[in-house]
């Protein structure tokens, strides 16, 4: 697959036979259910599109049952933003419902595999559009990264993932799950695609109350040869695997080799992390879902009254991860229980926040883990438990609102990719493309 820098200089006469070609292409395996539709909507370099990203006169339903019939009647920011840069919308990519799950098994539509192993997950919530740039079936695509749904798909598919910094790239447009914590970001081929399409889709945006007023870009400044500070967490990968432990160490030494410094540094126990991003996540997912009532658009089962029509429409339309994750953020807003959970859980975020800036007063790069493990097998996570485990190394990024990349270091003893994630302080994208493309280089993965 041609790299989303070599496709920016195509002329239109070539991109067009280059889509002919990728439609037939992506036509051709099914199987791997990464895509649920392909649609050109212009004649750009195409780019595969998370189906919680609205994509005017598109069918765009978050992945649920609830969202069935609702056609977007506008464009989301960052899909303007990649029009006026030759971007075109190509393809709507599977997630898990609403953005809840790290399997994509959560979909309406049935799972999507990993394209290495079709035993496997490729991850989630932006399973979809991993898999499609992993599988050769897009140039690059967008997802949304709630607490490593961008970079845990990343790994799990051994592509490049991008977190921005909270308010970078504009929310306007973005299925919402937990507004404090969502972000739209790049999933690509390689570091210096997900520079240039971070480029593309960042800066301020006046429909965004939440967009930051900087508009800086990074890809024509990246500098793979900088020497950097990077902090290492000995203690906080204990409970990972022997295959992430070794990508770790494989890493640190290729850092090492390529000058940088290294120094240790602890997090507190990311248990904290699991309970505050939980609770936080699933209080703003209880506010953002309660409009999806099949009244105002999507999906209705009518009933005898209106109250009961609610109830079928809700009950019939969303999935069992959604319910819980509802039913659970109810319980932590609820009268008695929100001094209890809610605010001693922004408590924690706020430390969290302060144990990171600590950190970066220091260094310039934090390198950490993804996930605690290679991808696991369809049914692995069964118990809601283990996957909200499963986000152990991810979640503290979007508590703290900070930028992180991840890129695959190898591939663990079942052949499965592992990739690492780089973290660097509030609004210093700079620094992170240019730590993330020394260690590419210097890894110089083997796909």
């Amino acid at each position: 697959m041609i790299t989303l820098k070599e496709a920016l200089k195509l002329s239109k006469d070539e991109l067009k036979k280059f889509k002919e070609d990728l439609k037939s292409k992506i036509e051709a395996k099914p199987e791997l259910n990464a895509y649920l539709d392909v649609i050109n909507a212009g004649d750009g370099v195409p780019i595969a599109v998370k189906d919680n990203i609205q994509v005017q006169d598109w069918s765009v339903t978050s992945g649920s049952n609830i969202l069935q019939g609702y056609i977007a009647p506008y464009n989301a920011t960052v899909i303007n933003k990649m029009a006026k840069a030759g971007l075109t919308p190509f393809g709507r990519t599977n997630m898990d419902e609403f953005a809840m799950g790290s399997t994509t098994e959560s979909s309406f539509y049935g799972k999507t595999l990993n394209p290495h192993n079709s035993d496997y997950v490729p991850g989630g919530s932006s399973g979809g559009s991993a898999a499609a740039v992993a599988a050769g079936l897009a140039i690059a695509a967008l997802g949304s990264d709630t607490g490593g749904s961008i970079r845990q798909p990343a790994s799990f598919c051994g592509i490049v993932g991008m977190k921005p910094t909270y308010g970078r790239v504009s929310r306007y447009g973005l299925g919402a799950y937990a507004s404090s914590l969502d972000q739209i970001g790049p999933m690509t081929q390689n570091v210096e695609d997900a520079a240039i399409l971070y480029d593309i889709i960042s800066g301020h945006d006046e429909k965004d109350s939440t967009s930051a007023n900087m508009n800086d870009k990074v890809s024509d400044k990246l500098d793979a040869s900088r020497k950097l500070k990077i902090a290492v967490l000995p203690k906080h990968i204990e409970n990972a695997s022997e295959d992430v432990k070794k990508a770790y160490e494989l890493a640190i030494t290729e850092l090492k080799n390529a000058g940088h410094e290294i120094v240790e540094k602890e997090l507190m126990d990311a248990k904290f992390d699991i309970s505050a991003y939980y609770i936080t996540a699933t209080a703003e997912a209880t506010t953002n879902l309660a409009r999806y009532d099949g009244i105002r658009y999507g999906n209705r089962v009518t009933g005898k009254n209106l109250e009961d029509t609610f109830i079928q429409t809700r009950s019939n339309g969303f999935g069992d991860e959604v319910k819980r994750r509802i039913l659970l953020g109810n319980f932590v807003l609820s009268s008695g229980y929100y001094e209890a959970y809610y605010v001693k859980a922004q408590k924690v975020r706020h430390i969290i926040k302060d144990e990171y800036a600590k950190i970066f007063e220091d260094v310039d790069l934090i390198l950490s883990p993804i996930a605690p493990g290679t991808a696991p097998k369809f049914g692995e996570l069964k118990n809601p438990m283990d996957m909200y485990l499963s986000d152990l190394y991810s979640i503290s990024v979007n508590l703290a609102g900070l930028p992180a990349i991840c890129l695959p270091i190898n591939k663990g003893a079942n052949g499965m990719p592992v990739g690492l994630q780089l973290i660097a302080k509030a609004y210093d994208e700079q620094t992170l493309f240019d730590g993330a493309l020394g260690l590419e280089k210097q890894i110089n993965y083997a796909k």
